[in-house]
């Protein structure tokens, strides 16, 4: 069963200087508060992993916390670039960042790989692409059927996965709905997965396009309400539009970088 713990409890005993760390969510269901903590902690030398990096990898990225980004996408949704990642591909600041760089097929089944304990998985895609040149983690095989050249990409296995859902009950079991991406995958492809949570139910209700996570997939859950902030939980908050269009001028000065986040993520205890 897992734990029900406190955020800075769960950050500290899941997160560890050194991990790769995946934060799953797309546009919905962000788990925000869960990356401040981990900014608050200094948990560092991360290697970071999402299909669609924005602001919450901006703001790990410009905190100095992160050597290496594998991803598919980064912006800022509706907005534009992420400045603060930019400044370290470009400049090496605040440190230089290492980039393993996909398509959204390939790392979908690069976690499908991962929650299946397999080493690789096989997709069509990449032929005429100049990815497989930059990485190591994209190579090809041929099927021993049809004798098709198919690629192949290599699992992604986290030490821990990090989301935000609306619910989970008392022995918890993890349910989400709405707007989901890859979180079932990048979960079950980690050895340890923290959980934060709108609220803790006595009873889980189905729901169209639910998912549940069954504790022994979960390794601690936390009650975060508006965990999620500035993305949003279906049925419980709305994103905050005017958060991403001001991230835009925030985070292409590096004093304001410093400033915003001395201001709201050092200064602001988790209390939670």
């Amino acid at each position: 069963m897992a734990d029900i713990r406190s955020l800075r409890d769960a950050v500290a005993d899941l997160v560890r200087s050194g991990d790769t760390v995946a934060m799953e969510g797309f546009t919905h269901l962000i788990p925000f508060a869960a990356a401040h903590e981990i900014i608050r902690q200094g948990i560092t030398d991360l290697t970071l992993v999402r299909m669609t990096p924005d602001v919450i990898y901006d703001q790990l990225i410009g905190a100095g916390l992160v050597k290496k980004l594998i991803f598919s996408w980064g912006g800022n949704p509706g907005v534009g670039s992420l400045h603060r990642f930019r400044d370290a591909v470009e400049n090496g600041w605040p440190r230089p960042l290492e980039l393993d760089e996909h398509s959204h097929a390939g790392m979908a089944n690069r976690y499908v790989a991962g929650a299946s304990r397999l080493p690789f998985a096989v997709l069509r895609g990449y032929r005429g692409s100049d990815i497989p040149d930059r990485t190591d983690t994209v190579s090809t095989v041929v099927c021993p059927f049809t004798g098709e050249e198919l690629a192949a990409v290599r699992a992604v296995n986290p030490d821990v996965t990090v989301i935000h859902a609306q619910q989970a009950d008392r022995q918890g079991n993890v349910h989400l709905w709405g707007l989901t991406g890859v979180q079932k995958e990048a979960a079950l492809a980690a050895d340890r997965v923290l959980v934060t949570v709108e609220e803790i139910v006595d009873e889980l209700q189905p729901r169209p396009t639910g998912i549940t996570l069954p504790s022994w997939a979960v390794t601690a859950v936390v009650p975060v309400p508006d965990g999620a902030h500035p993305s949003y939980a279906s049925g419980y908050s709305v994103r905050d539009n005017d958060f991403y269009q001001a991230w835009d001028p925030i985070s292409r000065d590096r004093e304001a970088f410093q400033t915003w986040l001395k201001e709201n993520i050092h200064d602001r205890s988790a209390d939670r």
